[in-house]
């Protein structure tokens, strides 16, 4: 770990139905009872570099103080049935995870017998609400890669089951912890009026365009912006996608995502007091912080409202672009998922 972040500074929104807090305390009974919580993670799906960049960082005999009693000692490989880029990960991948000290199981069921708190890693966001749904009903808090789902709906669908159990769920992209993007989300401008943030946009004709690439962008765009946005037009060439989205407050945040030339991470915020530049993007050590405190505390990070309101913003760019570029409201898109 290089850097230490203020973890506690993050903590600004809870899930909807206070499940954050329910799970807080009942982790604070167990330490008045001078018991520690168990601290076994399992993951789901070893067909992303994530789950082995995890793993190293979190059973290495070093570990960083932050993630000290945490161990990953179960994992679940299965992941796409039919996304090739995925699937061929999952065997070298395993043989990774296993000289790291984790045991592989069968089934999402035996792995949660095993342990505690489960990493939802599997790359293809079609199989989220499924694997996340087994896990909810189990108890078990989790953090849920991005993309959440492949759809709004099941985004929608993860946190009403989330409720309904009171388990705590958090997902989110990397690049929302980067550093310069958590100074603007703290105030280093002052009032955000406007941003312009970039990302990578490759296209899996599985998924809604923005949700296997362009997401990191779109998550940039949010940590500085915050929720509020009703409508976005997009874009679209074969190399390049802007989505420009208006917010409610009158303030325009615009995404770019690219598929050619050298690829990057960043943006520029526009605020009352400075304009600032974000970026570089400095690796997964500050999501995993936060995914740990998350486990501990029961509270995420990110609220399941800005979360659906990034799915709704993802989908509205699609609509947008294939009825060729008019403006596409976010709350219809809401509307239409069942919200």
């Amino acid at each position: 770990m290089k850097q230490k972040y203020g973890r506690r500074n993050f903590i600004h929104t809870t899930i909807a139905g206070g499940i954050g807090l329910g799970l807080s305390n009942s982790f604070s009974a167990l330490y008045a009872q001078g018991k520690a919580p168990q601290k076994r993670i399992g993951i789901i799906g070893l067909d992303t570099s994530h789950s082995i960049a995890f793993t190293k960082a979190l059973n290495a005999a070093g570990a960083a103080p932050e993630l000290k009693g945490y161990k990953v000692v179960a994992a679940y490989p299965k992941g796409s049935n039919d996304i090739v880029s995925s699937a061929e990960r999952i065997p070298g991948y395993t043989e990774e995870v296993k000289k790291l000290g984790v045991e592989i199981v069968s089934s999402i069921k035996s792995l949660l017998a095993k342990t505690d708190f489960i990493l939802l890693e599997t790359n293809d966001g079609r199989l989220h609400l499924q694997q996340a749904l087994e896990v909810i009903k189990a108890g078990k808090p989790v953090f849920i890669d991005k993309p959440i789902a492949a759809s709004l709906k099941d985004a929608m669908a993860i946190f009403k089951a989330a409720e309904q159990y009171k388990v705590s769920v958090f997902s989110s992209s990397s690049l929302r912890f980067m550093q310069s993007a958590q100074e603007v989300a703290k105030g280093k401008v002052g009032k955000v009026l406007g941003a312009d943030c970039y990302s990578p946009s490759h296209l899996e004709k599985t998924h809604p365009d923005l949700f296997w690439y362009g997401i990191h962008g779109v998550e940039t765009l949010y940590t500085v912006m915050g929720t509020g946005c009703k409508q976005v037009v997009r874009l679209h060439t074969n190399d390049t996608d802007v989505v420009a989205g208006a917010w409610e407050d009158g303030r325009i945040g615009t995404f770019r995502g690219t598929r050619s030339g050298k690829s990057g991470y960043g943006g520029t915020v526009f605020g009352e007091n400075a304009t600032t530049v974000l970026g570089p993007f400095d690796g997964y050590d500050a999501l995993l912080v936060e995914i740990i405190h998350f486990f501990e505390t029961g509270i995420p990070p990110v609220s399941s409202k800005e979360t659906v309101e990034i799915c709704a913003f993802m989908e509205a760019a699609d609509e947008s672009k294939n009825k060729g570029g008019v403006p596409v409201s976010l709350e219809e898109m809401m509307k239409r998922a069942g919200g």
